[in-house]
C-alpha cells in the first residue's frame, strides 16, 4: 500500500498570445480546468502504476472539490483520509502566452489547514513495507511530522522536494528516497552550476552523508540517482513533448508503485522514466498520466 500526504487543487488555465505586463489586460484564446495539486498527481500515477493508493489530504465544500477527486476516485483511489476544511479548495491560477512562457500563482486554502495531526492519521495504519510519499505543497510542520513518524514504525518514505520552497534542504534529508530535479539538487546539495559528473559526486556525498537513496530527474537525458552507493541512470523515450506539466509527478507516482510492487531498483527507475516521457504526449496534469499497459510495452 501507498499512502499520498500531499495537496489537492483544481487547476484554472488561461491561454493568451501573450503575457500581460504589470497593470494590463489582454484578451485570452481559451480557458480549461482539470484536477491537480502535486500530491494528487502522484497518487493517480502510482494507481495507474498498479499500485493500492491511499490519498490523505483536504480539500473545500465547494463545488471544486468533487472535480479535484473525480480521477482519483475513478481510478479507485481510498480517499476516506481527505477531509473536508473550511477553506475552499486550493487552485493553481496558471496563464500561459503563446510562446509557451507561464506564470502560476498557487492558492493553498484547504492544503494549508493540512496538520501534523492529520499526518499522524495518515501514518497510524501503516506497516513496514508500506511506502508513504510527500511533497512540499502542505505546511512543512505536517510534512516533518509524517515523515518522523513513517520513521518510527519503519515504513519508507519519499519526498519529492517540490515545489522548492525554504524547508526543501531540511525536509529532504529525512526521507529515505528523495526525489529532485537538478535545480532542487543543488539546493539540497549546498552547490551551484554542477556539471554531470560533479552532480553524481554530490549525490554520492549525499547519499553517503545521509544514507539515502538520492533521485535526480534531467528531463530529456533521463534521470540519474545513487543507491547503496551504486549510480545508476535511466533514459525515458525520445519524443516531441506536447505539454511537459505532471511528468515529474508521474515520474514520482510509477516509481514508488513499481518500487512497491518488488520491481529491482533499476527496473523501477526505467519504468518511472518512460511512464515519465509519456506523460508528455498530452495536454494537462491528471488526464495525461498514462496507465500501466501503455508504459509496460515500451519498457
Amino acid at each position: 500500500m501507498i499512502t499520498v500526504f500531499g495537496s489537492i487543487n483544481m487547476d484554472l488555465i488561461a491561454t493568451t498570445a501573450r503575457l500581460p505586463k504589470p497593470g494590463e489586460t489582454v484578451a485570452g484564446t481559451s480557458f480549461s480546468t482539470a484536477a491537480g495539486g502535486k500530491g494528487a498527481n502522484q497518487a493517480l500515477a502510482a494507481r495507474r502504476g498498479g499500485a493500492e493508493v491511499r490519498m490523505a489530504g483536504a480539500v473545500g465544500s465547494d463545488h471544486f472539490a468533487a472535480e479535484a477527486l473525480a480521477l482519483l476516485r475513478q481510478a479507485g483511489t481510498d480517499l476516506a483520509l481527505v477531509k473536508t476544511a473550511d477553506e475552499p479548495t486550493g487552485t493553481a491560477h496558471i496563464l500561459v502566452g503563446g510562446d509557451g512562457e507561464n506564470v502560476i500563482v498557487v492558492v493553498a486554502s484547504a492544503n494549508g489547514t493540512v496538520s501534523p495531526d492529520d499526518a499522524a492519521a495518515a501514518v497510524s495504519p501503516m506497516t513496514p513495507g508500506d511506502m508513504l510519499m510527500l511533497q512540499l505543497e502542505i505546511p512543512p510542520a505536517s510534512v516533518e511530522a509524517a515523515l518522523r513518524a513513517a520513521k518510527s514504525k519503519g515504513v519508507t518514505s519519499i519526498i519529492n522536494i517540490a515545489p522548492l520552497t525554504d524547508d526543501a534542504a531540511r525536509l529532504g534529508r529525512m526521507a529515505d528516497i528523495v526525489v529532485a530535479n537538478e535545480t532542487e539538487f543543488e539546493l539540497l546539495a549546498g552547490r551551484s552550476g554542477l556539471s554531470d559528473a560533479e552532480r553524481v559526486q554530490a549525490m554520492q556525498d549525499l547519499a553517503q552523508e545521509t544514507g539515502q537513496t538520492v533521485i535526480v530527474t534531467l528531463g530529456a537525458e533521463g534521470v540519474a540517482a545513487v543507491r547503496d552507493g551504486i549510480v545508476y541512470r535511466a533514459k525515458g523515450l525520445a519524443i516531441e513533448p506536447v505539454d511537459t506539466v505532471g511528468a515529474g509527478d508521474t515520474f514520482c507516482g510509477y516509481l514508488a508503485a513499481s518500487l512497491n510492487a518488488g520491481l529491482d531498483f533499476d527496473s523501477a527507475l526505467r519504468r518511472a522514466a518512460v511512464a515519465g516521457s509519456l506523460a508528455c504526449l498530452n495536454p494537462g496534469a491528471q488526464p495525461a498520466i498514462p496507465y500501466a499497459e501503455a508504459v509496460d510495452k515500451l519498457v
